[in-house]
């Protein structure tokens, strides 16, 4: 993996891909958010559109996987802050809607399979042929296989 000019800026994991093995999350690199992993070598980082990023939340409430490490566990603030982006950048209004009630759901501290349910209707027509959990693990292997 290439240097970057500038640091992580807390890397948030949503959970582990196997109890005690790597974690997934997300953080931000300068102007943007990133997918993170982190593995015995160290934290990993790369590039992440929307689609992805609104996988990782959709498998953190879901819990689809193992616990996160306590120090870096994603909170309801963190998830907040990652979907009030996706309301920034979503050029669609119905799906701005959509996750406007998604965020309305965190915030509300709704049950975890509740909000997972009200991200994934307001997922892309590209990446909703995807499960999610298979995005975010694809996303892993890819970024392993550069690190």
């Amino acid at each position: 993996m290439q240097p970057s000019a500038s640091p992580l800026d807390a890397a948030r994991a949503i959970g582990r891909l196997e109890p005690g093995g790597p974690w997934v999350g997300f953080g931000f690199r300068g102007d943007s958010w990133r997918y993170v992993i982190g593995t015995a070598e160290g934290v990993h980082d790369g590039p992440a559109d929307a689609d992805l990023l609104l996988a990782l939340a959709i498998a953190h409430f879901a819990e689809a996987f193992a616990e996160a490490p306590p120090d870096l566990e994603a909170t309801q603030s963190d998830l907040s802050a990652l979907v009030r982006h996706l309301i920034r950048i979503e050029p669609d209004a119905a799906r701005r809607t959509l996750l406007g009630e998604a965020l309305d759901a965190i915030d509300d501290g709704l049950a975890g399979d509740a909000v997972a349910g009200r991200l994934a209707a307001a997922r892309s027509p590209e990446s909703d042929r995807v499960d999610p959990v298979e995005q975010v693990l694809t996303a892993a292997q890819e970024l392993a296989a550069r690190g």
